[in-house]
């Protein structure tokens, strides 16, 4: 017996294993979305997606948060039909028209309100010592910026209005708690958070509920919108999703997705800004689009199909410049 088959027998962690052997550092399983600038936003590829872990998106009030968490909720959902989804409530901002339009099996949703950041922590930690690695199992929370401390709602109760300095701790005391177990179990969670602008001179996009929630993040999305028109009629949003935080995708990349209130997200949003910046597609007029070594021109409304992206996903240099591009580089730490 080598001296590592000997520490190993001694150990009182059962999944403790030979580095080579262990099985958490798999290749991580990836939840594609229908979505391919969705998709290179969370993994740095177009045919990557969602992995376990904490995911957040933050940003102001009518930034379409839930809608992406949702969005992904659907994409798990639909690649595992034995999967379920649990779904934290505390904002009751989810209309069912939404998983109406997103085809999402409300039977399959465990919908759970909570008034309290310690109701939210005593029933997912619950839940997560229940479940065992390699059930399918989604976690959404809507939202993390509306919930409260035990210790607010009870001052509140008791018409006491001293400060409350327990929900920084309550937060903190959450994502400890709740991070190692969703990646030892393969589960991902989707939360929605709210923003703050910072005091400096300079005013940044904060995240709320202060550095628990940032610090146990794997991925952090901050959205800032743009208004699209048809004349002077609101047609429509542009979200800019900025990456604040990644282990996978260089932070500080941002990627704009259309949505109309008329047919809801653009599928193919965020693309012909990539493709312009990679040479695949020239605006050789303004107003016009034209595939690099093709002489057909497209008006940019008629560059959202299949049929136009479809080429230019299928190819290969294409796919090996949005990696260059947005995904983390694994190079040499100790350089040569």
């Amino acid at each position: 017996m080598t001296i590592l088959d000997k520490i190993k027998s001694n150990s009182t962690i059962k999944d403790a294993s030979i580095l080579s052997h262990s099985k958490f550092f798999d290749k991580k399983d990836m939840v594609t979305t229908s979505i391919p600038a969705l998709n290179i936003l969370l993994s740095g590829e177009m045919d990557g997606g969602l992995t376990p872990g904490h995911t957040m998106f933050a940003g102001p009030s009518k930034h379409f948060k839930t809608l992406f968490m949702l969005i992904l909720m659907k994409s798990y959902m639909e690649k595992y039909p034995e999967s379920v989804a649990i779904l934290y409530d505390s904002e009751f901002g989810s209309p069912l028209a939404y998983f109406d339009s997103l085809h999402i099996d409300q039977d399959r949703v465990l919908h759970t309100p909570v008034v309290d950041f310690e109701e939210l922590k005593f029933d997912i930690m619950a839940q997560l010592d229940k479940i065992e690695r390699g059930d399918k199992v989604f976690i959404g929370i809507d939202s993390i910026g509306m919930l409260a401390s035990r210790k607010e709602v009870e001052d509140a109760l008791n018409e006491k209005s001293v400060a409350d300095m327990t929900r920084a701790k309550a937060v903190k005391s959450l994502f400890r708690m709740v991070t190692p177990r969703l990646n030892l179990k393969d589960i991902p969670m989707v939360s929605v958070n709210h923003t703050y602008k910072s005091m400096s001179m300079f005013p940044t996009d904060v995240v709320g509920g202060g550095t628990g929630s940032y610090l146990a993040s794997d991925n952090i999305f901050i959205i800032g919108r743009q208004q699209e028109k048809e004349g002077k009629e609101l047609s429509g949003y542009n979200f800019v999703i900025n990456v604040e935080k990644s282990r996978y995708v260089k932070e500080k990349s941002k990627i704009a997705l259309e949505v109309s209130f008329e047919k809801g997200i653009n599928k193919w949003s965020g693309l012909l800004e990539i493709a312009l910046a990679g040479g695949f597609v020239i605006k050789p007029m303004n107003g016009w689009y034209q595939k690099n070594g093709n002489e057909n021109k497209f008006r940019e409304a008629d560059t959202n199909t299949e049929e136009f992206w479809t080429p230019i996903l299928s190819n290969e240099r294409f796919g090996q410049y949005v990696k260059e591009t947005y995904q983390l580089a694994e190079n040499d730490l100790l350089g040569t």
